[in-house]
């Protein structure tokens, strides 16, 4: 299988995470993951799994649809 990379996820998910003022490392605890494996999901290494996708949009307030570029509209339904 084909690795898939989705820039706007990774630009996305780094901006919130940058405008939360939170550190990888913090993103890591509250993922349940390494450091590491939560770097390589910023940088687009690692397609997440969708509940780890609900997850993210959850904790920034925003839509799925948001976090993958999908739409520039950051709101819930």
């Amino acid at each position: 299988m084909r690795k898939v990379q989705m820039p706007e996820f990774s630009a996305r998910l780094k901006e919130l995470r940058r405008e939360k003022r939170v550190k990888q490392k913090d993103m890591a605890a509250i993922l349940e993951c390494t450091e590491n494996h939560y770097q390589q999901i910023e940088y687009g290494n690692i397609n997440v799994p969708s509940l780890t996708l609900e997850a993210l949009a959850d904790y920034f307030g925003v839509s799925t649809d948001y976090l993958l570029g999908r739409s520039d509209d950051r709101r819930t339904l």
